[in-house]
């Protein structure tokens, strides 16, 4: 299975992001740093590339926080072997998203490192 295709930027516009982007629909789990309450909170991956990741969520969060995310790359995409990543990153820009009656929030963080990426092969 190919990766999804790169989002192309609007005619006319500059693209600043210098990595790839992967449109993705992954389920993603995400907590605060420090941990400021006792449950993460759950939300889904828009799209991620080295540099950066964009979810939604319920979850309100501030420019600056700082967050960590755990991601389990499906077996389709990783050819054999279940993934998983643990990485550090702080919000870039949240913003709420309508999608017919309910309203979400956007959340758009630079990755700023990888904890742990850690796989076994799968079961068939």
């Amino acid at each position: 299975m190919s990766p999804p295709p790169m989002r192309s930027p609007p005619f006319g516009s500059r693209e600043r992001r210098a990595a790839r982007r992967y449109d993705l629909s992954l389920p993603i789990v995400v907590r605060a740093v420090p941990h400021t309450r006792s449950e993460p909170c759950h939300g889904r991956i828009r799209d991620i590339s080295a540099r950066g990741i964009y979810f939604i969520t319920d979850e309100e969060f501030t420019p600056g926080a700082e967050l960590e995310f755990t991601v389990a790359l499906p077996v389709g995409i990783t050819q054999g072997t279940d993934v998983s990543i643990h990485a550090h990153s702080k919000v870039l820009r949240a913003e709420e998203r309508r999608e017919g009656d309910t309203t979400h929030k956007g959340v758009a963080a630079v990755i700023e490192g990888i904890e742990s990426i850690r796989g076994e092969p799968a079961l068939s």
